[in-house]
């Protein structure tokens, strides 16, 4: 059953992932505002994500993503796509923990490369093998997915759709409290 106020749903998971895709479809279902972290980050700043790394680092993206996912997560009945990353900084675990339904789209090394691997938008792949940095990402971040997911979910060759219908039946299962059984008289 839903823990006090955990109403808000939070996708966690890698990029290419479909969090951002998952997240606006299982919005509409749940009649819940959609928020992405990432877009949040550019609207506020006026900027794409690859500038922001260029002129501020990665250290740089990493603080103003802190202070979005508290803000963001605090608000009541959303649903949340997070970047990547944002998984890396204890006060945003703690937090998406605390304040919500935490959902991991897990997905392959080689589905990753397919949907995340030809984009320029992605400047942690800039300059590198693309599996191989993937690869290099999970091994530090799986286990930071798996510590906070309420709900683990495959997207490898998934429509979006069937994604957020799947992750929408399992948390109004959530939802709903224990059925309650009949005390016998004595």
């Amino acid at each position: 059953m839903a823990e006090g106020g955990k109403h808000s749903l939070f996708l966690i998971g890698p990029m290419g992932s479909g969090k951002t895709a998952v997240a606006r479809h299982l919005a509409r279902l749940l009649d819940f505002p959609f928020h992405d972290s990432d877009q949040e980050i550019e609207q506020r700043c006026g900027a794409d994500i690859p500038l922001i790394f260029e002129r501020e680092g990665e250290a740089g993206f990493r603080r103003r993503e802190r202070e979005v996912i508290a803000e963001l997560s605090a608000r009541p009945r959303i649903v949340l796509a997070t970047g990547g990353g944002a998984i890396l900084d204890p006060d945003n675990r703690r937090e998406l923990a605390s304040r919500g339904w935490v959902v991991y789209l897990e997905t392959s090394i080689a589905q990753q490369v397919e949907r995340a691997g030809r984009t320029r938008h992605r400047p942690l792949l800039h300059g590198a093998d693309p599996q191989a940095r993937l690869a290099e990402l999970m091994r530090v971040r799986e286990p930071l997915y798996r510590e906070i997911a309420d709900l683990s979910l495959s997207t490898d060759q998934r429509r979006v759709r069937a994604v957020a219908e799947s992750i929408a039946q399992e948390y109004k299962a959530w939802l709903r409290p224990p059925a309650v059984t009949a005390s016998r008289k004595a």
